[in-house]
């Protein structure tokens, strides 16, 4: 059996029309609303035919949420499009008026939406962490998420944050704050959105994001059913960008800023009392990994790992700011199933983290600055704009103002502040820039934060200049974010394009293909041949598309994969040594010799990583990936 339960303030239900002729017979086919309502969405599966067992299954599992949430309405609302595996509609309707029964017994005030009708819905979900949950079970009632043995860790942050009380502001170029609801958002219409998606928190997505579809037809990265939810197949143009978005993040934060690189292990002791701590102070859910007597979990970043080793060193003032890197794959967290959106919200991620041993405040915010700096440089390489937010102790925040107007110029324009007067987890104050994508949804990038928790939670020292041991701040900083999420990002971006009748492009440096050639006709073939042998040790990706199909096709073909620069090689080209190429990025058309060509391009994409791509030169060559 699955669920999905949303605690709301409201649903309204209008039975519209009969789905299967042994629809539920009902009195009335008015609208009912029901208010402050746990909303519980069900699905009864092939294998849950203990109707009395499953119904038990399903009360208890209501019943557990209920009580977090502090509801005492359910509404049990039949969907059978959470399973692919849909029990009989005999034994489904059987296991939702019993657990109705059930759920009365127990004191609640319970109904159920009519069984077996097409029904119009309008809910409103009250939006804090523990609004929205997923669970997969069966009768006997163990209670897990999508398919786990071991039930939901939730951490004690989660469930503080969900109580948190803070205040959200747009801050302008002046400093001055303002309600949200009071701000003129004409100039800034996705600093609206991205403040509505922060203060409402609806995360589930009504429809699949157009990113998936982009990612599928691109052959860039697809679904893997043989894995968990949220785990993807990279193919070999996604593996290509990602390995680029690796090198070159990898780079800004070994050379740019000095960190040393290490590598850690991907699991912990649930039980290691450093880690047991920290567990409870950050808002995630983990993977639990079972070894003989002993319950590990997944790492869902680098600081367990990067944590434990500081403790062990020997570091000395003259040493910080001292930075440790690590571009963890993978890192895991087990997102609700149904908060999994794509390459935004997943399971198992590529997260560059770097974290900052600062000696004091002052090195600190200087430190949190430039790292703010190189977020705002990395999104330009990428070519993508974001919204700025700052989450931020109310003390810090008066202290620090004039640091943070600062900041807020840098941007360039207001930026999004959540105000809050006690900590619910290590930092005192955060960034974030925020891609608001084609469905006014926000993602995370680039982040930095300022821990003062966990140098006394690992045990973490410095010597100072009088040989005093002392505890450092620590910076803990995703200067990329997620890698998945840029390659998200990249594709939501050009989606957008799309939908305004532009040409959608990767930037150069990211393009798997960057220069295809097409030749008129086969006799065209020994020469194209001889143009990629004059690209071997350059720094451009070129093919060759030898296949026997129309110019026309080829010409198509390459504009669907979005290739950067068509040279079309005809009896004059060969004949003169000029391609034909025609530039997608402007739509200019023009005659180039092979070293203007090769030249152009390795301008255009210097100081970036360059790495070849894993298929044959030769189109006809290429298995379909």
């Amino acid at each position: 059996m699955r669920i999905l339960t949303v605690h709301a303030d409201f649903i309204e239900v209008e039975p519209i029309k009969k789905a299967i002729a042994d629809a539920e017979k009902i009195e009335s086919q008015e609208r009912k609303r029901y208010d402050e309502v746990l909303v519980v969405f069900t699905a009864v599966e092939l294998g849950d035919e203990d109707v009395a067992g499953s119904a038990k299954a399903l009360a208890k599992e209501a019943d557990a949420v209920a009580r977090q949430v502090k509801a005492k309405n359910i509404l049990l609302y039949p969907l059978v499009h959470l399973t692919s595996k849909p029990s009989s509609p005999r034994i489904a309707s059987a296991v939702v008026l019993k657990a109705e029964e059930e759920l009365k017994k127990m004191g609640y005030e319970a109904a159920h939406s009519p069984f077996g009708w097409y029904k119009a819905y309008t809910l409103k979900c009250k939006g804090h962490p523990l609004s929205e949950l997923s669970r997969e079970f069966k009768a006997s009632g163990s209670g897990t998420e999508a398919g786990s043995k071991e039930k939901e860790e939730i951490s004690a942050s989660l469930k503080q944050e969900a109580e948190l009380k803070s205040r959200f502001y747009i801050m302008d170029l002046e400093g001055n704050l303002h309600e949200i609801e009071k701000f003129d958002f004409k100039k800034y219409p996705n600093l609206k959105k991205f403040a509505i998606y922060e203060t409402k928190k609806v995360r589930a997505y009504e429809k699949e994001p157009p990113h998936i579809t982009l990612m599928k037809e691109q052959r860039i990265i697809d679904y893997e059913p043989g894995s968990d939810p949220g785990n993807f197949r990279y193919l070999p143009k996604g593996k290509l960008i990602k390995k680029l978005l690796e090198k070159r993040i990898s780079d800004i934060c070994v050379k740019t800023c000095g960190a040393v690189e290490v590598e850690t292990p991907i699991m912990y002791d649930y039980e290691h009392p450093a880690l047991k701590k920290y567990l409870n102070r950050f808002p995630a859910r983990q993977y639990v990994v079972v070894s003989d007597d002993k319950r590990l979990f997944l790492r869902f970043a680098a600081c367990f790992g990067q944590f434990l080793a500081a403790h062990d060193m020997v570091i000395s003032y003259k040493q910080l700011p001292f930075k440790m890197y690590e571009l963890t794959r993978y890192s895991f967290r087990r997102e609700q199933s149904g908060e999994l959106a794509g390459l935004k919200r997943l399971r198992a991620f590529t997260m560059p983290d770097m974290h900052t041993f600062a000696a004091d405040i002052k090195q600190a915010r200087e430190e949190f600055e430039k790292q703010y700096d190189i977020g705002l440089s990395f999104l330009k390489e990428l070519g993508l704009d974001a919204e700025v937010g700052f989450r931020i102790q109310e003390d810090f925040f008066k202290e620090n103002k004039d640091w943070y107007v600062r900041m807020v110029n840098k941007a360039g324009k207001p930026i999004l502040v959540e105000m809050f007067k006690e900590r619910y987890a290590y930092f005192i104050t955060k960034f974030e820039f925020n891609f608001v994508d084609a469905m006014d949804k926000a993602s995370a990038l680039t982040t930095v934060q300022i821990d003062v928790e966990n140098a006394d939670t690992y045990d973490i020292s410095y010597v100072d200049k009088d040989g005093d041991k002392k505890r450092p701040l620590i910076l803990h900083a995703s200067l990329s974010g997620s890698l998945e999420r840029d390659i998200y990002a990249l594709l939501e971006k050009e989606a957008m394009k799309m939908k305004e009748g532009k040409k959608a492009m990767l930037p150069l440096w990211l393009s798997p293909t960057q220069l295809r050639l097409i030749p008129v006709s086969e006799n065209q073939n020994e020469f194209a041949l001889k143009i990629l042998k004059q690209f071997e040790n350059s720094a451009v990706r070129v093919d060759f598309d030898d296949r026997n199909e129309t110019l026309g096709k080829k010409i198509r073909d390459a504009e669907k994969e979005w290739i950067p620069y068509i040279a079309v090689i005809g009896e004059k080209e060969a004949r003169e040594g000029k391609l034909s190429v025609t530039i997608r990025e402007s739509g200019e058309k023009k005659m180039m010799s092979i070293e203007e060509i090769k030249k152009e391009i390795e301008t255009k994409t210097a100081g970036m990583p360059f790495e070849v791509l894993s298929l044959p030169q030769e189109l006809s060559k290429r298995p379909y990936l």
